[in-house]
């Protein structure tokens, strides 16, 4: 019988998102690419809902910040928190299971200092606006944003957190280096997704990655889609994240996370409302296309 020893010492991700039972958004779209990439997830569910919105009406509930606790307690006894080498969060059913997650991202990094905290502040989006709780916003741009080590807004919620619309992508990169300067040395890197600032070509679409010394950019096509499917930008972060922790650079886990997700939605059927992690699941690990990943200074 093989040892289990491996296994065990490898690092876990501890996802803190939304789940639906039918779709992929939130943990039903971050914890198979993790896993396709070989990634151990420990996944903890903010809410529990039958379908995500794209279908309309759904049936589910919000679970409390007590529940997430109660969840996390069980883990903490089983020494699984210990183990932990990355947590990433998204959708959250309201601001006070914010605080849980903060909470125990604390107690991970007090157990291990390398471990780091990618937040996705699912806020809103272009066409749909804000569309989380009230006290949402204000909280992922309170506290979340700077007890983060990495962020990945799309566009609407970056200006969000800047007060104020992108001008251009030279604006971007200034307006993300302010950021970083404005939360000392734990936020590390601004990804800023679907840059579709007036010096972008209307066909295209950018996504920015900046740190204190160094900035890329990637340029993909804009695939027309109608609607477009759900679950894109949780699909992005948890890509980046498990190329980031296999390989320890950004301009790498920028062109990855890109390309997946970018030959994901050229493999969605017209007028599906999720991508297609099941049927193009190789595009998780080597998407057939890439893109180049240009410096930017």
């Amino acid at each position: 019988m093989a040892s289990s020893s491996s296994s065990r010492d490898a690092p876990l991700v501890l996802s803190i998102q939304s789940h639906v039972a039918f779709g992929h958004v939130g943990n039903s779209a971050a914890v198979f690419p993790l896993q396709r990439m070989g990634i151990e997830v420990v996944a903890v569910h903010t809410v529990q809902f039958s379908n995500h919105t794209g279908y309309g009406e759904f049936r589910g509930q919000v679970f409390s910040a007590a529940h997430i606790e109660e969840v996390l307690e069980g883990l903490r006894a089983r020494d699984v928190l210990e183990r932990v080498g990355a947590v990433l969060s998204g959708y959250q059913g309201d601001a006070g299971t914010g605080e849980v997650i903060l909470g125990v991202v604390d107690e991970i990094r007090r157990q291990t200092p390398s471990a780091l905290y990618l937040c996705d502040p699912v806020m809103g989006d272009v066409g749909r606006g804000i569309f989380v709780r009230p006290g949402i916003p204000e909280f992922m741009k309170r506290r979340a944003v700077p007890s983060a080590d990495i962020i990945t807004p799309n566009q609407f919620e970056f200006e969000y957190l800047i007060d104020r619309p992108l001008v251009d992508t030279e604006d971007a990169l200034k307006a993300a280096r302010k950021l970083l300067e404005a939360h000392g040395d734990r936020l590390k890197c601004v990804v800023i997704t679907s840059l579709a600032t007036a010096d972008v070509d209307s066909t295209r679409l950018r996504t920015l990655a900046v740190e204190r010394d160094a900035a890329w950019f990637v340029e993909a096509p804009r695939i027309p889609l109608s609607p477009l499917p759900n679950g894109m930008g949780d699909v992005f972060s948890a890509v980046f994240l498990g190329d980031y922790l296999q390989h320890g650079e950004t301009a790498g886990a920028l062109g990855h996370a890109v390309a997946t997700l970018s030959e994901l939605i050229e493999r969605t059927p017209q007028g599906s409302r999720d991508l297609p992690l099941i049927q193009a699941q190789s595009s998780l690990c080597t998407p057939k296309v890439s893109y180049e990943v240009q410096p930017l200074e």
